[in-house]
């Protein structure tokens, strides 16, 4: 807890990656020890602008909708399921758009104490840069990167 007695609150970053569920079970190791609050945050991602371009009939965008409902259905099965026997105070928070943005806010908005994501498994991240990077070189926040 800080000082002023207020809740210590930690964000992770989700998106049913093998990364992001190292980093959500990290996460709430660390939220049950510290005895805090955490607030997981996945972010559907927008479709990408060519792909709406060369979708003229929405099947692309439905899969990706689809995927998304799937990925967002797994996560709250898995938190029903495995938080009530944890004894953490946890909350999923969905949110869409650019998963670097999103949790920036989120995390300025929960004023978070911390923010825990997986590393990035894709070799494009190497030149365009990580969400995981950027958050560190944004310096808000204490952040830890899960392998």
């Amino acid at each position: 807890m800080r000082d002023d007695a207020q809740p210590v609150t930690i964000l992770v970053g989700v998106d049913g990656s093998t990364p992001s569920l190292r980093a959500a079970a990290y996460a709430v190791g660390l939220a049950r020890r510290q005895r805090c609050r955490l607030v997981a945050v996945y972010v559907r991602s927008l479709p990408a602008s060519m792909l709406s371009m060369a979708d003229t009939g929405g099947g692309a965008a439905v899969n990706v909708i689809a995927a998304h409902d799937a990925v967002e259905g797994q996560l709250r099965e898995a938190m029903a399921r495995e938080v009530p026997r944890l004894s953490v105070d946890v909350e999923l928070l969905v949110r869409t758009g650019e998963p670097y943005t999103e949790l920036v806010a989120a995390a300025s908005q929960l004023g978070a104490d911390a923010v825990i994501v997986g590393r990035s498994a894709s070799p494009l991240h190497r030149i365009a840069g990580s969400v995981s990077t950027r958050l560190v070189r944004c310096g808000r926040w204490p952040v830890t990167v899960v392998p």
